[in-house]
């Protein structure tokens, strides 16, 4: 499988690219010590959800380098809308499967049309909204340990996420035409991704610390009776503030 990398002015096409070097030593230094502990995944479990309810991690997310970066794709609107931390360990070594990521954390429970199914994750609701929000929304992934192929590095499909959500079986139809790229990264490098874009891992061959701080922006207005469950809303007085 071939480990070349797009550009950032092929990611429109390619639906991903790596950017190189994001986070400094120093940065993922303390990041690995907060991740330790402020964001300790139950036993057996491979991640912690609501991240940007840990002040340190939110900072992180709404950071000039990362907001900077979204920005040039999504626009000088886009907020940042969920975090979650992925660790893959000898005690929690999972696979997953192809799949494109379709839900959104809302504050409630609120039938829409073209909204749905609904569930709850780690106690929020979360909804699979129309691909129209989903195109206005990239995920951030930011490496805090080296992820090699053999650590369970993640795997994409080139420019599949032009196909809209998919189904399973068309899910199948392009994994078996589909030319697979492996994300091999280095510890502070961060990769950008649109979420419709069919991705997938393997287990980790070397169990190790595999830590991943994934970060998804939007800039688009969910309907009315519907609210971003981590979208903040700042004062006049905070925006100007913030510059």
């Amino acid at each position: 499988m071939p480990r070349e990398y797009v550009d950032r002015g092929q990611f429109n096409e390619s639906g991903f690219y790596l950017e190189k070097s994001l986070l400094g030593p120093a940065t993922l230094d303390c990041l690995k010590e907060l991740a330790t502990k402020d964001a300790v995944a139950e036993e057996g479990r491979g991640g912690v959800r609501n991240l940007l309810d840990v002040a340190a991690f939110r900072k992180l997310a709404e950071s000039a380098p990362l907001l900077g970066l979204v920005r040039e794709i999504l626009g000088e609107d886009a907020f940042v809308v969920r975090g979650i931390l992925f660790d893959k360990t000898s005690g929690a070594n999972w696979k997953v499967p192809w799949h494109q990521d379709v839900t959104i954390a809302v504050t409630n429970r609120n039938e829409t049309e073209g909204y749905g199914p609904w569930s709850i994750k780690a106690g929020v609701v979360h909804v699979q909204p129309p691909a129209t929000v989903l195109e206005k929304m990239i995920s951030v992934r930011l490496h805090l340990d080296d992820c090699p192929a053999e650590n369970g590095a993640l795997r994409v499909l080139p420019a599949t996420h032009r196909r809209g959500k998919l189904g399973q079986a068309a899910i199948e139809a392009e994994v078996s035409r589909g030319l697979t790229v492996i994300c091999e990264a280095e510890a502070g490098d961060a990769l950008v991704m649109r979420p419709l874009l069919l991705h997938a891992s393997s287990p980790s061959s070397v169990p190790n610390h595999r830590r991943v701080l994934h970060f998804d922006y939007a800039n688009v207005e969910l309907p009315t009776g519907l609210e971003w469950r981590e979208r903040q809303v700042f004062s006049c007085q905070e925006l100007v503030e913030r510059g």
